[in-house]
């Protein structure tokens, strides 16, 4: 019976076999007389598990976790030799462990630089149309405020439209909050009676 692996496990094990074949193409290996030991594939796999970790927790976008691992891997081939990849996940201080921390952190700290956003410069015109349809319904309002509305019912609505809870608006006014609802529900009735749309 033929076993299917799982799709995490099928890329861990294509990261394995891409970071195996940048080693066996490296070309410090063909000037070399002795071929160098290549990291076993346990390490390789451990330190995938470890970026993935790490990516989670910086919460970087799951779709760059593959692309921000494969650039520490790249860190480790320049820096750090493959038969020594075993002990950068040992918490012995070693100079391939800072290397290793190092690398992620660089690859972590680019990838959350890139995700940001500039703004427009404000010397850039604003290119989004002016909306004269509801600047013609706010003039439309406050005639009728002004047509039917007490002034005391125009500063509740004018206070509520500058973003005043109704217990403010009740402290403000000296009254309770039970009375500014029932005249702020009077005054928006008026208001939807007189402009027809209620």
């Amino acid at each position: 019976m033929r076993r299917f692996l799982p799709r995490k496990t099928g890329s861990r094990q294509m990261m394995v076999a891409v970071v195996l074949g940048a080693l066996a193409a490296s070309p410090t290996r063909a000037s070399t007389s002795a071929p160098a030991a290549a990291p076993s594939s346990k390490a390789v796999t451990d330190i995938s598990k470890y970026c993935q970790t790490c990516w989670r927790n910086a919460r970087l976008p799951a779709d760059r976790w593959q692309d921000c691992t494969q650039e520490v891997f790249v860190r480790l081939l320049e820096r750090v030799e493959a038969d020594k990849w075993g002990s950068v996940l040992a918490d012995d201080g070693s100079a391939e462990r800072r290397e290793f921390l190092r690398a992620i952190d660089a690859v972590k700290k680019r990838t959350q630089r890139a995700r940001k956003f500039a703004g427009l410069s404000p010397d850039l015109p604003d290119a989004r149309p002016v909306n004269t349809t509801a600047k013609d319904d706010r003039e439309a309002v406050a005639r009728a405020a002004a047509e039917v509305l007490s002034p005391r019912q125009r500063r509740l609505l004018d206070l509520t439209a500058d973003g005043w809870s109704v217990p403010e608006i009740a402290r403000e006014l000296g009254t309770t909050v039970e009375r500014v609802s029932d005249e702020k529900y009077k005054a928006v009735r008026k208001l939807q009676h007189c402009l027809r749309v209620g």
